[in-house]
C-alpha cells in the first residue's frame, strides 16, 4: 500500500491551495480517508476526513468552512481545498487510511490510531 501527498508549497496569507494523495495497493473505496497536519514543535493534528463514498465527511473545528476534503474513488484520490489560508495552517499535511472503522463517526475518525497507512506528507507554508 502506498499514499502518495502532493501539492504543498508556500503561499502567502489568504490564498489556496489543493493538496492531493494518491493511493495504490489498496482498494481505495474500502477505505476511509483522513488528513492530518503536524506543525514543527507540536503534536500530529486531525484535519479532515470523508466516507467510503464521500457522502459524509468531517472537519476540525479550525478548518470548518475554510477546507473541503473530497474523494474521486475511480482514480484512488482523496483531496484536500484549502482556501482563506492563515499563517497557523502552516504544517506538514498528511493522507490516511483506515480500513477499521464499522462506521463513520466523528469521534473516532479524528483518532490517529484507527489510521492503517500514512502518506509522507507534503510541506504547507503559508507567509503573513
Amino acid at each position: 500500500v502506498q499514499l502518495q501527498a502532493s501539492g504543498g508549497g508556500l503561499v502567502q496569507a489568504g490564498g489556496s491551495l489543493r493538496l492531493s494523495c494518491k493511493t495504490s495497493g489498496m482498494i481505495f473505496s474500502n477505505y476511509i480517508m483522513g488528513w492530518f497536519r503536524q506543525a514543527p514543535g507540536k503534536e500530529r493534528e486531525f484535519v479532515a476526513a470523508i466516507s467510503w463514498s464521500g457522502g459524509s465527511t468531517g472537519y476540525a473545528d479550525s478548518v470548518k468552512g475554510r477546507f473541503t476534503i473530497s474523494r474521486d474513488n475511480a482514480n484512488d484520490t482523496v483531496y484536500l481545498q484549502m482556501n482563506s489560508l492563515k499563517p497557523e495552517d502552516t504544517a506538514v499535511y498528511y493522507c490516511a487510511a483506515d480500513r477499521k472503522s464499522p462506521s463513520f463517526l466523528s469521534h473516532t475518525t479524528k483518532l490517529m490510531d484507527n489510521y492503517d497507512y500514512w502518506g509522507q506528507g507534503t510541506q504547507v507554508t503559508v507567509s503573513s
